[in-house]
Parts: C-alpha cells; sequence; structure tokens
C-alpha cells in the first residue's frame, strides 16, 4: 500500500511534473496499464458504462467497485490504485468512512468521491483515508442536471468552484479531478492550489490529465466524448481478428466435411 500520496503529489508538482492517469476495471488491462509507468491507475465508476452498459454511473454499486478493485489490485506492483466512491455511498461522514474502509480492505491506496464536501473529506482524511477530490462536472449527478455540462462559464460559478477547491485542500485531498471546466479556470485553480489538479476535458492548464482508457484507445467507438483524441482504433482490429477467426473456423469446417 501507498501511504504517502499526499507528499508524492505535492512533489510531483513542485517539479513540474504533470502526472498521467489512466482507469482500469479488470486484472490484464491494470497490468498492461501498470508496466507503462502511469502515474495512477483509478477504478471508476465509469465501469457501470464501459463494463456493465449502463446509461451512466449513477447505479454502481459498492460491491461492483470492490469486485474489478480487487482485479486491478492483482495486477499493480507499482503504481498507486485509486478507486471512485459510488454514488449514495458517502451521504454522511460515517457511511462514507465505513464504504471507503472496505475499498482500501480490497486494495485501494485512495478514495474519491465527488462534490465540494469538505466535512466528509476531512473526516475520512482524519481517520487515515487519503481522499482525491472531484469538482466541475459531477458525473454522479448527471441525472439532475440533465447532461455532461461545462462548469464555470459564469463568473458567479467560477467564484463557487474555485472557493470550493480550496476547501477541498484545506480539508486534506491530496489531490483534485476537474472534469469539464472551463480552461482558463482549471488553470487559474491550479495556480493558486498546492495540490496537483488532474483535468479531464478542462484544458492543458492542470497539473496532469485522467482519461478512460477506452476512450484513449478507441476500443468503443459508439460512444466517444469530444474532448478525447483517442490515440488508437483498436476497436477495428479486435473485430478484424474475430473475424478471421470466424473464417477460418468455417473455411476449416468445409474442408473436414
Amino acid at each position: 500500500m501507498i501511504t504517502d500520496l499526499k507528499n508524492r503529489f505535492l512533489s510531483a508538482k513542485s517539479q513540474r511534473h504533470n502526472q498521467a492517469w489512466l482507469t482500469a476495471y479488470d486484472y490484464p488491462s491494470a497490468r498492461l496499464l501498470d508496466e507503462t509507468g502511469i502515474d495512477l491507475i483509478l477504478v471508476g465508476d465509469s465501469l457501470g458504462m464501459v463494463v456493465l452498459g449502463q446509461k451512466d454511473t449513477v447505479d454502481v454499486t459498492l460491491d461492483e467497485m470492490i469486485h474489478h478493485l480487487k482485479a486491478v489490485r492483482r495486477g499493480v506492483s507499482h503504481a498507486p490504485v485509486a478507486v471512485d466512491l459510488p454514488s449514495h455511498t458517502y451521504d454522511t461522514p460515517e457511511q462514507a468512512l465505513a464504504s471507503a474502509r472496505k475499498l482500501m480492505e480490497a486494495g485501494a491506496d485512495a478514495v474519491k468521491l465527488e462534490g465540494p464536501l469538505p466535512r466528509i473529506i476531512k473526516y475520512l482524511v482524519d481517520s487515515g483515508i487519503q481522499v482525491i477530490g472531484h469538482l466541475g462536472m459531477l458525473p454522479q449527478h448527471v441525472r439532475e442536471e440533465g447532461g455532461y455540462n461545462r462548469k464555470g462559464k459564469s463568473e458567479e460559478e467560477a467564484l463557487a468552484l474555485l472557493d470550493a477547491a480550496l476547501s477541498l485542500q484545506t480539508a486534506g485531498c491530496c489531490a483534485i479531478v476537474l472534469e469539464l471546466v472551463e480552461s482558463s479556470l482549471s488553470e487559474k485553480i491550479s495556480k493558486d492550489l498546492d495540490i496537483p489538479t488532474i483535468g479531464i476535458g478542462s484544458g492543458l492548464g492542470c497539473d496532469g490529465q485522467i482519461l478512460v482508457t477506452t476512450d484513449l484507445l478507441g476500443l468503443q467507438p459508439w460512444f466517444r466524448p469530444s474532448f478525447v483524441k483517442p490515440k488508437a482504433d483498436l476497436a477495428t482490429p479486435f473485430q478484424n481478428a474475430v473475424k478471421e477467426f470466424i473464417r477460418e473456423t468455417r473455411d476449416g469446417g468445409k474442408l473436414q466435411g
């Protein structure tokens, strides 16, 4: 277990080492990512959409997160492993701690939770849990908000996000993910904080970037966030390999007959 994430992240920021984070949900993906030297692997509740075929992350359960976390943990020897607390598993400080402890027992080095919740974060940190914050677009609230909307466009919203980021730092977060935040605002937040910001769709002014690995690799062409530029198109060779297997199998059956 890695118990000094905050110092590690503070050192990275002071050295202007932009961190690269990616998601994993299973053993082979986690092992491949770990061998690349990735800075952190997140077992994201995005598994609801990426692995389970759900429309969003809202219905992912704690048991599902634990199941996938254990698989990822088996594949990782070097990178820190963080995991999302799923929706409605941290509605109170006591519930958050009980949920977080289950995830830590399953192999997490840190937990991530969404929203401006400094009281809950401080309670977790004071209890020995390393916490990553998440501000801006909050996927667990997508149904209430009616979509994945960019944040920080108005002055009022920008000030609220900046205040929230400062409050999460004070509460003890070791890093904060900024999702779909206006790029100029995410850059200002990054400069005002001592802890690193990790952006997703929030411009290049953050202290690092995180993506869903299947988006990066082009494995799900039916869903591609507008801010992602895939580095590969693995869906095509995947299907081509399967088609070749089908042809060889069917042709072999004809030859044997």
